[in-house]
């Protein structure tokens, strides 16, 4: 498919427990996400959900099956290839926004760009239009501190944005916010992604919040299906 940007083919991951055996937590899964496509991924926790994305996103490795991002094969690839891979092509959000605390909102999103060779009034002219699209340009001189938790969580949509990639995973992106200021900073991830193109992959126990997504799936038992396909 021409427009995939990320595709799981047979992933597979099992972890050792502290007595001899394994534990199964992904099995032959398969995901194909398109080029503006944005689909919620609902798991109970400890399903795998984390797991999946740290696969999609390259930052670990499964036990069988393969990872394409746009079309490049990342299986078997060493690390210097992976990492530029990440850096470039994918952006991420979890739960709690990471932030540095001691540099700017703007800085915070500068930062990424400038490690990935952009120079730095390139850099600030494409952050203030992040924080400009997420309505929070009047924060851009405020260190995290002084800003709300929803305004934190934007900042972080924003740093995740900063470098353009192709595919954006987030695990729980308002799962910190209280369920307004959860709904309202939801609305500004989804027309985010949306003007930008990209294909997302967003983890949530959020139904409502999943409902408004392009696809609907659920993980469980390491096995990835429709949302409401019979178990």
């Amino acid at each position: 498919m021409s427009d995939a940007v990320l595709q799981l083919s047979g992933i597979s991951k099992a972890y050792k427990r502290g007595t001899p055996g394994e534990i199964t937590v992904l099995s032959g899964v398969d995901l194909t996400l398109q080029a503006g496509e944005i689909v919620a991924l609902v798991a109970p926790s400890g399903a795998g959900k984390s797991t999946l994305l740290h696969i999609a996103g390259l930052l670990d490795t499964p036990d069988a099956g393969s990872v394409r991002i746009g079309g490049a094969d990342m299986t078997g690839q060493n690390d210097r290839k992976r990492t530029a891979t990440r850096r470039r092509d994918v952006g991420f959000i979890y739960q709690f926004h990471h932030l540095l605390p001691e540099f700017t909102a703007l800085e915070n999103i500068v930062l990424p760009q400038l490690a990935n060779g952009i120079s730095r009034p390139e850099a600030e002219t494409r952050a203030r239009d992040l924080l400009t699209r997420t309505g929070i340009a009047a924060r851009a001189d405020h260190r995290p501190a002084a800003l709300s938790g929803g305004e934190q969580q934007r900042v972080a949509f924003c740093r995740a944005l900063a470098n353009a990639p192709r595919l954006l995973l987030a695990d729980e992106p308002t799962g910190n916010l209280d369920p307004a200021t959860s709904d309202t900073v939801f609305a500004t991830l989804l027309q985010l992604v949306r003007d930008t193109g990209l294909a997302a992959l967003i983890a949530t126990h959020n139904l409502e919040l999943a409902a408004r997504m392009d696809r609907q799936l659920r993980l469980d038992k390491g096995t990835l299906r429709p949302l409401n396909s019979a178990t």
